[in-house]
């Protein structure tokens, strides 16, 4: 995937991710952490929750791999080659 390809990819899972924010009232990076510790065992009972939180962290983990190639891309080009500016006439 080029650089602008994981930037609008990315920009995408985020409006997705605030959604789930706003819900429930924490950052994604916040949310992350709580589950993989294990904090978030309780709701597990609950179909609703569980599921919702299946898909916040699906869309989460996809959002940090994009971010890692992002990372990794940007890091191997000089920014003035990887800006995509359109001249003007």
């Amino acid at each position: 995937m080029k650089i602008y390809e994981l930037i609008i990819e990315m920009k995408l899972l985020e409006r997705r991710l605030t959604l789930y924010e706003e819900k429930h009232g924490v950052l994604s990076e916040d949310f992350y952490t709580a589950l993989m510790s294990g904090e978030l065992a309780r709701y597990d009972s609950y179909d609703e929750t569980r599921a919702d939180f299946s898909r916040w962290e699906g869309i989460y983990e996809t959002w940090l791999r994009r971010k890692e190639s992002y990372t990794k891309q940007i890091g191997q080009h000089m920014l003035s080659e990887t800006l995509r500016v359109q001249p003007a006439y």
